[in-house]
């Protein structure tokens, strides 16, 4: 597997250097910069491969180019963005880049309610709590009928939670929800996120899935003719939040997906962490399904509750049996080293890190400090030695 390393850029308080340092030899970057539906032109991305090949890295994956809302509500702006984003993805396959990473997830990306939740071992991790969640939603944004999008009891444990609360844990919980995480495009305040958030009230989940297959239609040929393997991101997390419907959550989705375009450019980023994070999705036996169409993954875990709640946990804990995931992903590359594949070996970053040691009195972005992805990647590098140390010889103690 391609070892690779997320990093933001050029203000990105963890550099090039840290990430060669802790052994990644890819780098997972986008042009955060320009997010507003702009092409990224051939100069803008020869600037960003100048700066990783100078690192002595190769750009593996390109994650994300965004996906404006336009093309998910598929309204009288879609056109525009499409195209603009044809061009972009066009761009980068001539630019030497071979996978791009999307997601199409609607007005809110990856979304956490805590970003400092402490571990029993004195880390701090990321967080989901539904109904931290919910208090937001149902007495804090007072969305229109969001009571219709919880069960009773979480209903009235979020109103005594709200109850509770003071100005500035509010504050910090809606600063931690909707101001835009490291990756996301978007950046609401109170009232831009209700008016984000009424524009897909009359648009259903078939609708949205209708949306995604029509992208699809658009883009998977562009990413054949230039080289480019397409991955996308499910949902994080991969249910419906502010009732907005989510296309890209378990294995139907997938199906839907490759379906909508069989071509080997239309595939999948393995997310470990959101793909576990919803009750009833086996993470290890999706990467075993569609193995063949993994060209990217993301190897985290999670820990999840009954209410729907979760913490990211160490990348070798968590429900998620990360030794049976990196044995699939290890077998399907030398399948299709075998096969004479070009993609054999399949780019991998370790995520989202607890926040350790010095780091804590450091400013990083949430999730993406250095320590704690340092210690990731090194385990999961230690799993995938001694799996091909078992796969060479049969036995571990040989």
């Amino acid at each position: 597997m391609l070892e690779s390393w997320r990093w933001f850029g050029p203000q990105d308080p963890v550099t090039l250097s840290h990430a060669r340092q802790a052994g990644a030899h890819g780098v997972v970057t986008a042009l955060h910069h320009i997010y507003d539906g702009r092409v990224w032109t051939p100069d803008d991305i020869a600037e960003r491969m100048a700066l990783v090949k100078k690192a002595g890295m190769v750009w593996s994956v390109c994650e994300s180019i965004p996906v404006n809302s336009a093309i998910k509500l598929r309204n009288a702006n879609w056109r525009r963005y499409v195209d603009a984003w044809k061009e972009s993805l066009a761009n980068l396959g001539k630019g030497g880049v071979p996978v791009v990473c999307y997601n199409f997830m609607p007005v809110v990306d990856w979304t956490r309610t805590n970003l400092l939740f402490p571990t029993a071992a004195g880390g701090l991790a990321l967080r989901f709590d539904m109904v931290d969640f919910a208090a937001y939603d149902l007495f804090v944004l007072k969305r229109r009928a969001a009571e219709e999008s919880y069960a009773s009891d979480i209903v009235e444990t979020a109103r005594r939670r709200f109850e509770a609360m003071g100005e500035a844990e509010i504050l910090t919980l809606e600063t931690n929800i909707i101001a835009g995480l490291p990756g996301g495009e978007d950046s609401h305040t109170r009232e831009t996120i209700r008016g984000q958030i009424a524009s897909y009230d009359d648009l259903s989940f078939d609708d949205m899935r209708a949306n995604l297959v029509e992208f699809l239609r658009e883009v998977v040929p562009v990413a054949a003719e230039n080289g480019v393997r397409l991955a996308i991101h499910p949902d994080d997390p991969p249910f419906s939040l502010f009732g907005l419907p989510r296309v890209v959550s378990q294995a139907d989705d997938i199906r839907t997906i490759l379906g909508a375009v069989n071509d080997p450019a239309n595939g999948i980023t393995l997310c470990a962490g959101s793909y576990g994070s919803r009750e009833g999705n086996d993470v290890v036996g999706l990467a075993s399904d569609f193995a063949e169409h993994i060209h990217f993954a993301h190897l985290r875990n999670v820990t999840k509750e009954p209410d729907g709640s979760f913490i990211e946990s160490e990348h070798l804990g968590g429900d998620v049996n990360m030794v049976s995931l990196i044995s699939v992903l290890r077998r399907e590359e030398r399948r299709r080293l075998a096969a004479g594949r070009s993609d054999a070996v399949i780019p991998m970053r370790p995520d989202h890190g607890h926040l350790l040691i010095d780091d804590q009195e450091k400013v990083v972005n949430p999730g993406y400090s250095c320590i704690g992805r340092l210690k990731g990647l090194a385990e999961l590098r230690g799993v995938i030695a001694a799996l091909d140390q078992f796969h060479a010889e049969g036995s571990l103690t040989k």
